[in-house]
């Protein structure tokens, strides 16, 4: 006989959502993440159907000091294209219409059931923006991480962006300056695709069980195609290797320090159509010794403004999904 409760919901499952009778009770959340990462990340839609495609300047021409009665020989830049690819993240949901209607409200029934499917597909999302490497998975798409994955700059320019916090076991995470814009960094969705979750309420449907027998249930399909295009990767900078277990002693790697030195790395003037750089933090950092401020002022800035030290220009952005490795 087939396992139960693997992929579908069974009856054990609806006892444990009830409530004072059948009224279906409030489900706390423990699973839930802060990934706001989502919320700041600019969207646009791609200029292909799978993605994105952004030319970059590689070479520029040269200019000739000329001699009288000598000519000057042709030149000309170069460019190269580079194309981001949008992941397709699907998910259906089958309870079977018996279990639904034991449900005084089954709206609100499926509703919470819902619920569940959006924060895990946020999750996977968020998780893929940092991790996601379409050489190893290439169903997904590729995020900051294998962009920035390197402290050589003989073996990956964006080398140059990101600063080594100085950790070298298994306990390290990093932090993210990331510039979202239109020729900066930003999100993807497909050429004449809707952007963002898509949720369709499928309604009531005969579908099989694993042995090949009929029974009637609600689905629900959830599709969100997305992606990543990290047009200019000057404009981002990584600190790596922060050894987290060292963050409340005397050892700790000095982020404000880091934090500093990978913003300047930023270059100084401002690409058409970008947004200041925002923070996104693996970790809670306890900032009573944190009380100074900075002062910036630069040319890219629309203004001098006074800045939070664990910020900038935009409040400290979380994302749970980074991973201590």
């Amino acid at each position: 006989m087939a396992t139960l409760g693997t992929n579908v919901m069974t009856y054990a499952d609806w006892a444990k959502r009830v409530e004072d009778g059948y009224k279906i009770g409030t489900i706390i959340e423990l699973l839930s993440q802060t990934n706001e990462i989502l919320l700041d990340m600019l969207t646009l839609e791609g200029n292909l159907a799978t993605g994105h495609k952004t030319t970059i300047r590689t070479g520029l021409p040269t200019a000739t000091w000329r001699l009288l009665n000598y000519g000057v020989p042709g030149s000309k830049s170069t460019t190269a294209q580079v194309v981001d690819t949008c992941g397709n993240l699907e998910a259906f949901a089958l309870i079977d219409s018996d279990i639904v209607n034991l449900a005084g409200d089954r709206e609100n029934f499926r509703a919470s059931e819902n619920m569940a499917f959006l924060e895990g597909m946020n999750q996977q999302v968020a998780t893929t923006l940092i991790y996601g490497n379409e050489s190893v998975t290439p169903e997904r798409f590729t995020g900051l991480a294998p962009r920035y994955s390197t402290v050589n700059t003989a073996t990956g320019a964006s080398a140059a962006n990101v600063v080594d916090m100085g950790g070298t076991g298994s306990t390290n995470t990093s932090v993210w300056i990331v510039t979202w814009g239109a020729n900066t960094t930003h999100g993807i969705f497909p050429k004449g695709k809707i952007t963002g979750l898509q949720h369709k309420d499928m309604g009531e449907w005969p579908v099989q069980d694993t042995n090949g027998n009929t029974y009637m249930a609600y689905r629900d399909h959830y599709k969100w195609e997305i992606g990543l295009s990290v047009r200019d990767w000057r404009f981002n900078a990584r600190l790596a290797n922060i050894d987290v277990t060292l963050l409340n002693g005397a050892s700790a790697a000095n982020l404000i320090n880091g934090m500093v030195r990978g913003l300047y790395r930023l270059p100084t003037a401002s690409p058409s159509s970008w947004n200041p750089p925002s923070w996104a933090f693996g970790f809670s950092v306890k900032a009573k010794s944190l009380k100074r401020y900075i002062w910036l002022r630069s040319g890219w800035l629309p203004s001098a403004r006074i800045f939070p030290l664990c910020g900038f220009c935009s409040p400290t952005a979380g994302c749970s999904t980074l991973l201590v490795l």
